[in-house]
């Protein structure tokens, strides 16, 4: 299901199921995005900073080693001063993936990479060393630049993943006016407990899941159901936390708190789309665990058979280091998992929300889009379409009336009749003995 854009961030139902499904047990949905962001700050910096750093060293060394009028004697001791630090500290994320995947007796992605650069840089060396002609400083340089370059995109995709949840979890109420022995406190709403009784008054957002008491209320919901018209609670009903109390008092019993409640489940679905594995993602798993000892394998023969057939040491190398820089399928290990990031992360901004990242790969084949209800099409606020006056009475003067009469409430139909008269540049003045009868409007 869809919520419109204009509902605010993270609002809306889950694709695929309801939101009050019952789920395995996790910690508070807030908890667990804060800690996963607060994880996410540190390696974001460092991919920048050696980003940064690759990129102010690989630039000039790829204008020394490109243009030949360059070529000074002894140039290839200034690409070897540039590239060592590319090659070592800002590889090192790559360098370090590798001997993680070595200890455990498998390879990566990032094996291919470090072997790649650090061929194609101790090959470069030996050659500046021993006098060679060919220099491949610049290649180890700019793959690792390139490679940094994605991997900081991907980190910077979860930031903005990130901070989508963050604003989904901020829609929940912070304290709450809770009543215990009959004397009203304000908590934070963590204190509260299920089957603890609260207020919640006009303009306050509930504070969780629970059931009227006595009072009564509209409460917009549109955060849920994208609904822009709000629904009229009264004892007996049922009301969910994070839904705005528009004008009256509602006393509450809380039925559901903390990771329980449906804002809580909601966020928890992101989360979880986001840390599964979409199915195209798996099999580009499955093809990295075969891509990369075949690659491997196919670097050693070129070798081989460029030494047995051409006995020059220096092209056989070359091949195969070429072989090896060149099948890193960098897209296959960055752009998947990014995708996936993106999606879930920009639909929980404009509203969607997505069960998993199953749904989300199985809408290629979707033909037909049903939408279940006509919330799902409006922008989540209400506007005036149209005045139609009583014969011999004026359009504008009938506005203007009206809108003085709505000027004192806060219902979406109100906020619609002063806005189109404020639009229309029609003075709004203040009616005097203004009510508001519940039900029945102002």
């Amino acid at each position: 299901g869809t919520v419109p854009p204009g509902t605010g961030p993270g609002s809306g139902t889950e694709a695929g199921t309801e939101p009050g499904a019952p789920s395995g047990a996790h910690p508070a949905a807030g908890t667990t995005a804060s800690d996963r962001h607060a994880h996410s700050k540190v390696p974001g910096y460092e991919l920048r900073t050696r980003l940064v750093v690759a990129v102010l060293l690989t630039a000039p060394l790829m204008v020394l080693s490109m243009v030949p009028a360059l070529h000074y004697t002894g140039w290839g001791w200034l690409a070897l001063g540039l590239a060592t630090p590319v090659v070592t500290w800002c590889a090192w994320p790559f360098h370090r993936g590798a001997l993680r995947a070595l200890r455990h007796g498998t390879s990566t992605m990032d094996s291919l990479v470090s072997l790649g650069v650090t061929a194609a840089y101790l090959f470069s060396v030996a050659s500046l060393v021993l006098g060679g002609e060919h220099l491949y400083f610049e290649v180890s340089a700019a793959v690792t630049t390139f490679l940094l370059l994605g991997r900081s995109l991907e980190s910077r995709a979860r930031r903005e993943s990130g901070a989508a949840l963050r604003t989904l979890m901020d829609l929940g109420a912070k304290d709450v006016s809770v009543l215990r022995d009959g004397v009203e406190h304000r908590v934070p709403v963590d204190a509260l407990r299920a089957g603890e009784e609260f207020l919640v008054r006009p303009g306050e957002r509930v504070a969780t899941d629970g059931v009227v008491l006595t009072g009564a209320s509209a409460v917009d919901t549109s955060m849920l159901t994208g609904e822009s018209v709000p629904v009229e609670v009264g004892p007996r009903d049922e009301v969910v936390g994070g839904t705005v109390c528009l004008d009256g008092l509602l006393r509450v019993r809380a039925t559901r708190v903390g990771a329980d409640t449906r804002l809580a489940q909601i966020t928890r679905l992101v989360l979880d789309a986001q840390a599964a594995k979409a199915p195209v993602q798996r099999l580009a798993d499955r093809i990295s665990a075969v891509f990369v000892p075949l690659v491997l394998t196919i670097s050693l023969t070129t070798l081989v058979v460029w030494l047995v057939a051409t006995g020059d040491a220096d092209a056989a190398f070359t091949a195969a280091v070429s072989v090896l820089v060149i099948a890193c399928p960098c897209a296959l290990g960055l752009a998947t998992p990014t995708a996936m990031l993106v999606g879930t992360g920009r639909g929980a901004q404009l509203g969607i929300l997505v069960k998993g990242p199953e749904v989300l790969e199985s809408t290629r084949r979707a033909d037909t889009v049903v939408l279940d209800k006509t919330g799902t099409l409006t922008q989540g606020t209400m506007s005036l379409a149209s005045v139609v006056p009583a014969p011999g009475t004026d359009a504008t003067a009938l506005l203007a009336a009206a809108a003085a009469v709505e000027h004192g409430s806060s219902h979406p139909v109100a906020l619609a009749v002063v806005s189109a008269a404020t639009e229309r540049n029609i003075a709004v003045g203040e009616a005097s003995d203004f009510r508001n009868v519940r039900g029945l409007g102002a």
